[in-house]
């Protein structure tokens, strides 16, 4: 259900890792509890987010919800897909529906990220 190669934060977003970059994304436990999305607010290549920003804004026909960065970093890349098609993001959440990548300013913030199975206890020890 959760991917093995990816880490996960305690806001629900994920990141894989591949050298200095990462892609990041929300998990399918947020896109599932947003509903249908309709809008996807992206920031702009460049921008720099330290790890606990809000980078961007996913809006759904239950609720508009923040996307904080599990990393700290400079965006190198928008999915630009997401903003024509923003349900991307129910369809592929781990896929296709991801939203920026970064160039990784503190590559050893990942360590404090969970794996799979510590995501999912996560979840069960929320009640979610």
């Amino acid at each position: 259900m959760y991917p093995e190669d990816l880490k996960y934060s305690k806001d629900h977003t994920w990141v894989r890792v591949e050298d200095d970059e990462g892609t990041i994304g929300i998990t399918d436990f947020a896109q599932e509890s947003l509903g249908d999305i309709v809008y996807v607010d992206v920031p702009e290549e460049e921008d720099e987010f330290e790890a606990g920003d809000e980078m961007a804004e996913v809006e759904s026909t239950k609720a508009t919800s923040s996307v904080i960065a599990p990393v700290s970093g400079t965006v190198i890349e928008v999915n630009e897909d997401i903003e024509d098609s923003p349900d991307t993001i129910n369809e592929s959440p781990y896929g296709d529906g991801w939203i920026v990548r970064l160039k990784l300013s503190d590559p050893s913030e990942i360590k404090v990220l969970m794996d799979a199975a510590a995501y999912q206890k996560f979840l069960e020890e929320e009640g979610e």
